[in-house]
C-alpha cells in the first residue's frame, strides 16, 4: 500500500502593500514631576558642593564638631549622636568644614527622596509623591539648614523613617512577622531621633498614643506584643543617655530648662518670632499651604490608621513645641519644623489619580516658587561676596550671621603663629603653659575645633567647656592667648574682667573683609601672668 505523499509547507506571502506588524509600544514622556525633581535635587547638590568648598564652619556646626572630639552620650545643649556622626564622617582625622559638608551635602539632598519613598509606602500616588518631596527639597529650613551638621540633619532622617516603618507596621497582618519586623523598626528610629535632639522624645511619646487609639483593623495591633516591644527598642537606644544624664544630676535639662530661661514667660515678642521665623523658614506662601493642609488633617484624623499616625505624630509634638516657643526666649521657629513632616505626607496621600486634587494648584505651585525663591536668595546671600555690600550701612556688619562662616581660617593661622611663638622656650626643663582662651562659647568653639591639639578653654560659664578645659585649669597657665572679635565688646568682656590676673603683653587685628567693606574685627592678645608683689 502506497504511503501518502506528505505535503510541503508552504509560508503564505504577505502582499506588497502590507506593512509587517512591529510589537513595539511608544515610550511614555517622563513626569514632569520627576523632571523638576531630579533638576532641583542636582541644582542643590551642586551648589552645596560648591559651598563645601568655600565656606567654614557655623559657631554651632563648631559645637558639635568638638562633641566629635570629646564623645559622650550628652551634651548640655543636645544629645550625643550629632557627635557621633561627625566623628563618623571624620574618621581617625579632625572633622574639618570640608570633610563633614561634601557628605552632609549628599545626605541634605537624600532627604526629600526618602520623603518620596516615604509617601509612596503610605499610600500617596506617583506623582503626588513627587509633588510633595519637590515642594520639601525647596523649602528653606531643608534646603539651607540642612546643609550644615546640626542634630536637626539626623533627626529628619529619624522621624521619617519612624512614620514610614509605624505606617508600614500598622497597615500590616497583626501577629504578622511583617507587622513585628516594621514595629521594631519604628520603636529603634524613634530612639534615634530622640538621641539625635531632644525634639525627637516628643516623637516618640506619640507612638503609644497612636497605637491605642489607630482603629479598624489596626486596633488589632495593640493587642500584640510588637508595639510595645519596639517602644522597649527606643528605651534601650536611649538608656547610655538616660544613664549618662542621670548619673550627672541631669544637666542637658537643667540647662535647657533653667540656666537659658532667664526672662522666660508667655509674651507678644515670642508670638511675633514664632510667626515670623515660620514665614522665614518655610517661606509666606508655604507658611500658608501648612495651615491648610493641618486643619485638613484635623478632620480626616480618624479616616484611617495612617492619619491617625499622621495627626498624632504632628499634633502632640507641634502643641508642645509650639508652647516652648511662645515661653522661651531662646527658642528658635525652626524647632517646629519636625512635626510638619506629617503634614507633607498628608497633602500626598489625599491627592487620589482618579479625584480632583484637594490643594488648590495655584497654591502649591506658589509654595514650590517662593520657597526656591527663598533658597536661592539666602545661597546668594551666603556664598556671593558683594551680598555684604547690600547690607544696610546704618546697621553693623556683624549683625550679618553669614559672615561667622568665613574668616576663621585667618584667624586660627594667626593664633596658632602666635601660639607657637609663645610656646617656644630656650630651657626644654621649664616648659611654659600657654592656653588659648575665648570670651564665649561660640569663639571657643571655632577656636578648639580648628585648633584639635592646643589647649582651648573659654571664659564663660555653664558651657561644655568646663568639662573639656576646666578653668581652674588655664587659670593656672603662664600665659593666655585671648582671641575675640568685635560681637564681645563691653565691660564684662575686657582683659581686665575675664583675666584679672593676667596683663596684656601685645595684640594683633585680623579683619574679615566682605563686598569691599570690614565685616567683622577679631583680636588675637597675648596676656602674662602678672609678677606676684
Amino acid at each position: 500500500m502506497a504511503k501518502p505523499r506528505k505535503q510541503k509547507k508552504t509560508k503564505k506571502r504577505a502582499p506588497q502593500d502590507a506593512k509587517p506588524e512591529v510589537a513595539s509600544s511608544e515610550s511614555k514622556p517622563l513626569d514632569p514631576a520627576l523632571l523638576g525633581f531630579l533638576g532641583v535635587s542636582v541644582a542643590l547638590v551642586s551648589v552645596r558642593w560648591y559651598a563645601a568648598r568655600h565656606v567654614g564652619f557655623g559657631d554651632s556646626e563648631a559645637l558639635y564638631a568638638c562633641y566629635a572630639l570629646h564623645p559622650a552620650p550628652a551634651y548640655l545643649d543636645h544629645p550625643g549622636f550629632v557627635g557621633q556622626l561627625a566623628r563618623g564622617i571624620a574618621g581617625e582625622d579632625t572633622p574639618t568644614p570640608y570633610s563633614i559638608h561634601s557628605v552632609t551635602a549628599v545626605l541634605a539632598t537624600a532627604l526629600p527622596w526618602l520623603l518620596n519613598i516615604v509617601a509612596r509606602r503610605l499610600g500617596a500616588t506617583q506623582r503626588a509623591a513627587l509633588i510633595a518631596a519637590l515642594l520639601f527639597a525647596v523649602v528653606p529650613v531643608i534646603a539651607v539648614g540642612l546643609f550644615a551638621i546640626t542634630p536637626d540633619l539626623p533627626l529628619a532622617f529619624a522621624w521619617l523613617s519612624t512614620l514610614g516603618f509605624a505606617g508600614a507596621a500598622l497597615e500590616a497582618e497583626p501577629k504578622s512577622a511583617r507587622a513585628a519586623a516594621f514595629f521594631l523598626g519604628a520603636g529603634v528610629m524613634a530612639g534615634v531621633a530622640s538621641s539625635s535632639k531632644a525634639t525627637g522624645a516628643l516623637l516618640l511619646l506619640s507612638l503609644p498614643v497612636v497605637y491605642l487609639t489607630a482603629g479598624g483593623e489596626a486596633a488589632k495591633h495593640r493587642r500584640t506584643i510588637w508595639p510595645w516591644l519596639g517602644l522597649a527598642c527606643a528605651a534601650v537606644v536611649l538608656a547610655p543617655i538616660i544613664s549618662f544624664e542621670a548619673n550627672a544630676h541631669w544637666p542637658m535639662l537643667h540647662h535647657r530648662l533653667v540656666d537659658t530661661q532667664e526672662g522666660a514667660g508667655f509674651s507678644p515678642r515670642n508670638l511675633l518670632a514664632t510667626l515670623a521665623g515660620q514665614f522665614l523658614y518655610l517661606s509666606p506662601v508655604v507658611a500658608v499651604l501648612v495651615v491648610v493642609v493641618a486643619r485638613d488633617l484635623f478632620k480626616r484624623r480618624k479616616d484611617d490608621a495612617i492619619a491617625t499616625l499622621l495627626f498624632w505624630t504632628f499634633a502632640l509634638p507641634f502643641a508642645a513645641l509650639l508652647a516652648l516657643c511662645l515661653w522661651s526666649r531662646v527658642a528658635e521657629p525652626h524647632w517646629l519644623a519636625p512635626p510638619m513632616l506629617a503634614l507633607v505626607l498628608h497633602a500626598a496621600r489625599r491627592v487620589k489619580a482618579e479625584e480632583p486634587s484637594p490643594w488648590p494648584r495655584r497654591l502649591v505651585i506658589g509654595s514650590i516658587a517662593s520657597g526656591a525663591l527663598f533658597t536661592a536668595f539666602v545661597h546668594w546671600w551666603v556664598l556671593s561676596p558683594t551680598s555684604a555690600s547690600m547690607f544696610p550701612k546704618s546697621v553693623d556688619p556683624k549683625a550679618n550671621i553669614a559672615t561667622e562662616l568665613y574668616g576663621w581660617d585667618d584667624v586660627l593661622r594667626e593664633t596658632d603663629q602666635t601660639l607657637q611663638e609663645e610656646s617656644f622656650v630656650e630651657d626644654a626643663a621649664h616648659p611654659k603653659s600657654v592656653w588659648v582662651v575665648g570670651p564665649h562659647w561660640v569663639i571657643c568653639a571655632q577656636l578648639a575645633a580648628g585648633m584639635p591639639t592646643a589647649h582651648v578653654g573659654c571664659a564663660q560659664d555653664k558651657t561644655d567647656f568646663e568639662d573639656w578645659a576646666p578653668r581652674k585649669d588655664w587659670e593656672q597657665a603662664d600665659e593666655i592667648v585671648f582671641v575675640t572679635d568685635n560681637r564681645f565688646e563691653g565691660p564684662d568682656y575686657t582683659e581686665e574682667k575675664l583675666f584679672p590676673a593676667f596683663a596684656e603683653v601685645r595684640s594683633q587685628r585680623v579683619s574679615v573683609v566682605r563686598g569691599g567693606g570690614i565685616a567683622r574685627t577679631f583680636r588675637v592678645i597675648v596676656l602674662e601672668r602678672r609678677a606676684k608683689v
